[in-house]
């Protein structure tokens, strides 16, 4: 009580206060990250080896176990560990335990690589080590072509210039690009030259090691001046690689020339990009730990045009798959529902209270409370996002309750003759106990979740604290606010007016009286008529029991029909289908396969719905990559298809139901299953593949 008479004493200190919340609200959204689910921080340190040549039989039992023992032996609070060894890489992905040190143990997962590297095959590098976790999902994909162009130059754009003026865009994550040919310096043997001359590959290696180095030389101080020295020992153009001196046979100078072609080349492919049907090179953008989905799309975006302004014209750059379009109609789409709610509340407020003066205190006090729960939950680094916004939905309804009993409790005691002061007072003071027992017991059921283990607390510990917070925002408020304006709105009521009007209604509200009385009497109806069907049901208790017993045992027969999944199916408009081709298919036959299984799709899709096809085709050039794929690659023969559907979209479910059965039938020596497309997915499944 003394918590409303101190409202009432001092009524401007709450008034302000609520105006102070509204005017810090605008800045609270503006900071506070929008995203489609809430940070799931499961630490995840990764370390990627690479050494090319070695199979992944040798990349595991060379390098990744004895790089394993290692970390197990030195690196603490590791919960379990994944590798995967492939073709010239190998990936081990170390789970840390929740609460863990991450930056200690990317500091202890460093040097394990480094003590390991003296028992490992020679001149292999270090590994690439990576903070890795759930929310590290791709958002935003660039695909990059060109008809002039050659695949080489396109993918040494992307990697050189492209990735690395978007690495200033906060919260992004780019890996180097995928598809294209790795751009290198190569040396094309003639191996008839070779015998000719007596020589071996050996001796060509050799004179490129010897004679091509860098080696400090310093300056020389002469006279007054100082003047860099320079050296011979590294050939500034390519063309002066072929003039190096092999060995010297009877006073002729053998060179690199005679018997090989220096020139510019690239690796061989082993990845292959395509967007429909036109190779290039693709560059995906993931979103970084806890960063806001929205801005790094936007910020990306923005940056983009300057960036391929400064490029050859001849490239394109082409936007694919952006995620921020789904997650911005979610938020929206949630945000659109609880006004939607909180407007439902108010009328039927309205409705059955027939007092504009009251509807208006509890719409005030609702929102107020929605804003305090976002004030908190933005104190306590969450963002907005479907949980949290999903729980402040789900809380418009009880936030109700708070501010309808203290109004309508005022309201009983205003009409027994009493003056607006005692009214308040008193009605305040008989429920105070009740709605704070209410508060309580609303918030204890969602204590548990608190203590739940693995991926779910971090998606339902934030919808549970913005219902809690809007709870305890909403009974101090009914407490305090509520009060304080039933004094301001009812300071010229007369006292019983509210039993008994004495005077008719201003112009104006003629029609909401009209609707009112007409709700009432309705509504008194339907309460006579209920009251005779529970005088029936009373009456007749041991059959109605009987029946109502079957309905539910009923009921329950059907739980084996509704099927179980951790969280809603998604339908974010695109899927992504991987197939695999038999054990060591080349990435060229595999591609031919793509054709086919592409004309399959769309056959099978109209033309019309379809944004377009990206194909991905064997594992990625770099190591990098290996890091964040969750598509199960093994090799040449397997690939990704992502098809983007357009608005407006028949379910994709369906296209996928039909497609399994359908690509199963026309290709049965194929595997295929598909991936997680939408981020929601992706991020539940941890990075990990479909099931096979």
């Amino acid at each position: 009580m003394w918590i409303v008479r101190l409202a009432l004493r001092r009524p401007y200190t709450f008034v302000v206060a609520a105006l102070v919340l509204l005017l810090l609200t605008p800045m609270v959204l503006l900071r506070m990250p929008t995203d489609m689910l809430p940070s799931i921080e499961i630490p995840v340190i990764t370390a990627v080896w690479e050494y090319g040549g070695l199979n992944s039989q040798e990349i595991e039992q060379r390098i990744v176990f004895l790089h394993e023992r290692m970390i197990s032996t030195l690196v603490d609070n590791i919960e379990h560990m994944e590798s995967t060894s492939y073709n010239g890489f190998g990936v081990i992905k170390v789970f840390l335990r929740p609460g863990a040190s991450v930056p200690v143990g990317v500091a202890q997962v460093t040097a394990t690589a480094q003590a390991v590297l003296r028992f490992m095959p020679p001149n292999i590098t270090p590994p690439i080590i990576i903070r890795y976790d759930a929310s590290t999902v791709p958002i935003l994909q660039y695909s990059f072509a060109s008809k002039k162009l050659s695949e080489p130059e396109l993918q040494d754009l992307a990697m050189n210039r492209v990735r690395v003026d978007l690495a200033g865009v906060e919260g992004a994550a780019i890996p180097t690009p995928y598809g294209g040919k790795v751009r290198v310096v190569s040396v094309d043997l003639d191996l008839g030259a070779l015998k000719a001359w007596n020589l071996a590959p050996e001796d060509v290696i050799k004179a490129m090691n010897v004679q091509n180095f860098i080696l400090p030389s310093g300056t020389a101080k002469i006279g007054s001046t100082e003047y860099d020295v320079t050296l011979n020992s590294n050939p500034l153009n390519l063309n002066d690689l072929n003039n190096i001196p092999i060995k010297s046979v009877d006073g002729t100078v053998i060179h690199v020339r005679d018997v090989a072609l220096v020139h510019d080349g690239y690796k061989p492919q082993t990845n292959i990009v395509r967007l429909n049907g036109v190779r290039g090179v693709l560059l995906t953008v993931f979103k970084s730990g806890a960063a806001s989905t929205l801005k790094v799309v936007e910020e990306v975006r923005n940056a983009m045009p300057r960036i391929l302004a400064g490029l050859p014209p001849e490239m394109e750059g082409k936007e694919f798959a952006d995620q921020s379009v789904f997650v911005r109609a979610a938020v929206n789409a949630v945000l659109v529902e609880g006004v939607i709610a909180a407007a439902l509340t108010a009328t039927m407020i309205l409705l059955f209270l027939g007092a504009w003066r009251s509807t208006l205190i509890i719409a005030i006090s609702i929102p107020l409370s929605m804003l305090v729960s976002i004030t908190a939950l933005w104190s306590l680094g969450e963002t907005l996002n479907l949980m949290t916004l999903g729980g402040l939905a789900l809380a418009v309804g009880i936030l109700v309750d708070d501010a309808t009993v203290t109004i309508e409790n005022i309201h009983l005691h205003m009409e027994s003759g009493k003056t607006t002061i005692e009214a308040i007072l008193d009605g305040a003071r008989e429920i105070a106990v009740p709605t704070f027992v209410a508060t309580l017991c609303i918030c204890i059921v969602f204590v548990p979740m608190f203590f739940l283990t693995g991926t779910a607390p971090y998606l339902f510990v934030p919808l549970a604290e913005a219902v809690v917070f809007a709870m305890l925002a909403s009974y101090v408020l009914s407490r305090t606010l509520v009060p304080t304006l039933v004094m301001w709105f009812y300071r010229h009521a007369s006292h019983g007016d509210q039993a008994q009007p004495a005077r008719p209604a201003a112009l104006w509200l003629r029609p909401f009286t009209a609707i009112h009385m007409g709700f009432q009497s309705g509504f008194n109806r339907f309460r006579e008529g209920y009251r005779g069907w529970l005088r029936t049901v009373l009456h007749y208790r041991l059959p109605f029991m009987a029946v109502f017993l079957l309905f539910c045992l009923g009921s329950l027969s059907l739980t084996p029909y509704l099927g179980q999944n951790f969280f809603p199916n998604v339908d974010a408009g695109q899927f992504r289908l991987h197939l695999r081709a038999r054990s060591g298919t080349r990435i060229e036959e595999t591609a031919k396969l793509v054709d086919q299984v592409e004309a399959e799709i769309r056959q099978e899709i109209p033309a019309n719905e379809v944004a377009g096809i990206l194909d991905n085709i064997g594992p990625p050039n770099a190591p990098m990559p290996m890091a964040y794929i969750d598509n199960g690659v093994v090799g040449t023969g397997d690939a990704d298809i992502l098809v983007s559907l357009r608005p407006g979209h028949q379910p994709t479910e369906e296209y996928v139901r039909r497609l399994r059965m359908r690509l199963t039938h026309s290709f049965p020596g194929v595997v295929f299953y598909f991936l997680p497309a939408d981020i929601v997915s992706q991020t539940i499944n941890f990075g990990l593949p479909a099931p096979f």
